[in-house]
């Protein structure tokens, strides 16, 4: 069998190739240069560049009551979303249809949002962010469909899933340390190297260990492996909370490095393997209700990780409107606030992500999916139906709502810690050294508490899904 081609097992147990994979992947990577460029910088871009309402800490906290009504318009949204996708099988497929159907506008509108033009402007903020969000979501939910849909096969699934974030991890770093970078350099400013290391630093051990995550799965086990590395996240945001006490960041900036190294490799190894119990969730919803409906299951975990997102997205713009955030000066700032430079390093980043969405597109083909006349009576009503009787849906529930408040309190906040954080009053600086440690470190024991309650083993999945299989060709 040639190394491009996919092989199949048992029906829908499918083997993919490493091309298949990276496309898949691509996706992932694709939607994390538009979005983790929102989700990182477009709370400085509001405070410090385009400075919503006219002052950096009124700024904040119009940002961010911004981001959580943005996320209330979501769980609106995303069941919509949800249903429609599992009720219709567009020409061009089920799910990858929306890479290409949605991923135009959505470049369209991640552009506008780092456009200058209306500032100060509160209704444009509101009009190009939200329709970003809804767009985003329209991509979103099918692509988090197409992992369950490309092969019931649970190791395959494992290997998608550490591809996929490790592509991810890609985009991640690509945006933590690039951005900083290429802003420096559009706006013809010193390269803020320290701000793009330790922000890279973010991403960089997904490089080491994500490739290891099947491997550290099967010696350890899905729970230890959740609680060892939740643990190795705190250790470091509670070493990095110390540093930041000892002087100024800059003079310790290599144990600075050690902590974001140790914090991220907890942080990416955990978060990112928790994508892989979608599909567990979605073939148990099948088993215990005949259908197959990946949309609305995607559609719950996608409103599951806003409303993280949502309380990640309120906390720091409150903290730093509650604690007195003053914009740096433009010749004292690490970052720089060049309003243009901005503008086209989001057109780029942009672009070169629609250009991978449509990449993922040409490498996807949906192979286990129901067809229209299994979809057909698909409700929006379904979406609280299966949460409410799906328990291991519900846990998950609350392990993406925790998880997600934590990166983005996070990420957030670390353009702010290292553009200057000893030129703020004693309590802004404490404020960001709350987001950047404290915050995120109790809402990971949070969700170490929440991930004990999962019950779905891989032995219960792989006896599941055989069933599934069982139960499908006797009907035949």
């Amino acid at each position: 069998m040639a190394s491009n081609e996919t092989t199949q097992g048992a029906k829908g147990f499918y083997k993919l190739s490493w091309l298949q994979r990276i496309g898949f992947g691509a996706g992932d990577l694709a939607q994390n240069l538009i979005y983790q460029t929102i989700c990182m910088y477009l709370l400085f871009f509001y405070t410090d560049v385009y400075v919503l309402g006219g002052d950096a800490a009124k700024a904040a906290a119009l940002a961010g009551t911004m981001f959580l009504v943005v996320r209330l318009v979501d769980v609106l949204w995303d069941p919509l979303v949800g249903t429609f996708v599992d009720k219709h099988n567009p020409k061009w497929g089920k799910y990858r249809s929306y890479l290409v159907l949605g991923g135009i506008p959505l470049t369209i509108l991640a552009i506008l949002c780092f456009w200058n033009g209306f500032a100060p402007s509160l209704l444009y903020a509101y009009i190009t962010y939200v329709g970003m969000s809804m767009l985003y979501t329209l991509i979103n939910v099918p692509y988090g469909a197409l992992n369950s849909s490309l092969t019931r096969d649970t190791d395959e699934i494992t290997i998608l899933t550490s591809v996929r974030m490790f592509m991810a991890n890609v985009g991640g770093l690509c945006v933590s340390a690039g951005v900083p970078i290429l802003v420096a350099t559009l706006a013809d400013k010193e390269l803020p190297i320290e701000m793009a290391l330790f922000m890279g630093l973010g991403s960089l051990p997904s490089f080491i260990f994500m490739p290891l995550v099947p491997a550290i799965k099967k010696k350890v086990g899905k729970k230890n492996m959740f609680y060892i590395f939740l643990s190795v996240a705190i250790f470091g945001m509670a070493l990095l909370y110390v540093i930041s006490h000892m002087g100024k960041v800059s003079d310790n900036i290599t144990w600075v490095y050690i902590a974001q190294f140790i914090k991220s490799t907890g942080v990416i190894v955990a978060t990112g393997y928790m994508w892989a119990l979608i599909p567990e969730v979605i073939s148990y919803a099948e088993y215990t209700s005949g259908r197959r409906i990946a949309g609305i299951v995607n559609a719950l975990t996608g409103i599951f990780f806003k409303a993280g997102m949502a309380l990640g997205g309120v906390i720091p713009g409150w903290v730093l409107g509650y604690t007195g955030y003053k914009a740096i000066q433009a010749e004292e700032t690490t970052l720089p606030n060049d309003s243009t430079a901005w503008f086209y390093a989001m057109l780029i980043f942009a672009l070169v992500g629609l250009g991978l969405l449509i990449f993922c597109f040409t490498q996807t083909k949906e192979r286990v999916v129901m067809d229209e006349s299994e979809t057909k009576n698909v409700k929006v009503s379904d979406l609280w139906t299966e949460f409410m009787r799906n328990r291991p849906l519900r846990i998950i529930a609350l392990f993406f709502i925790t998880a997600f408040a934590m990166m983005s309190v996070g990420n957030a906040a670390g353009a702010y810690f290292m553009n200057g954080m000893e030129l703020q009053t004693p309590l802004a600086q404490e404020g960001i050294r709350w987001l950047v440690c404290v915050i995120p470190a109790m809402l990971l024991i949070l969700a170490m508490f929440i991930i004990s309650r999962y019950e779905l083993t891989d032995e219960v999945i792989d006896k599941i899904n055989m069933e599934i299989e069982k139960r499908s060709s006797n009907e035949k």
